[in-house]
């Protein structure tokens, strides 16, 4: 807890942040992220994984084989830290690394059988985070919710 969050709570559990800085979207989403992070990472740490390994992976599945860099631009993972989380996945046969034909300079990657195995139990870990942090709502409303962070998401990716 940061030293923001526990002086909303104070001793006798009762909140004390002002109802104006409740209303603001951006604070609430802010705090919201900084709360699903430490729970996805924990929880992706327990299973011996992080969750730039589960969106390398999830990609490779979907799109199929492809450079880093195209791994960067499907991921939003930065190129210089690509490389690390490719070389842990390698470490691990998860991925596999192969020279570009057309462009020897470049390696093409690809999810490895191990690695199509071990996504569907990185799927049901996330499944599960996400019912925790999602709890207090209901199916519809986690649907709605997705739909308009991925409104919001898509509009200020395409205006920046």
């Amino acid at each position: 807890m940061t030293g923001a969050e526990a002086a909303d709570l104070p001793d006798d559990g009762a909140r004390q942040t002002p109802a104006r800085l409740r209303r603001q979207a951006s604070r609430l989403l802010s705090q919201l992220t900084a709360r699903s992070d430490r729970l996805i990472n924990a929880g992706l740490a327990r299973a011996d994984a992080r969750k730039w390994h589960y969106a390398v992976l999830a990609s490779l599945q979907e799109y199929g084989p492809g450079s880093q860099a195209t791994l960067s631009r499907r991921t939003g993972i930065y190129r210089s830290d690509l490389v690390g989380v490719l070389n842990e996945l390698a470490e691990r046969d998860l991925v596999e690394r192969v020279p570009d034909p057309e462009d020897r300079r470049r390696n093409i990657i690809t999810i490895s059988a191990r690695g199509r195995r071990r996504l569907p139990r990185l799927d049901k870990v996330l499944d599960d985070l996400h019912d925790e942090l999602l709890a207090p709502l209901s199916p519809a409303e986690r649907d709605q919710l997705v739909h308009l962070l991925t409104r919001l998401l898509d509009h200020h990716t395409r205006t920046t």
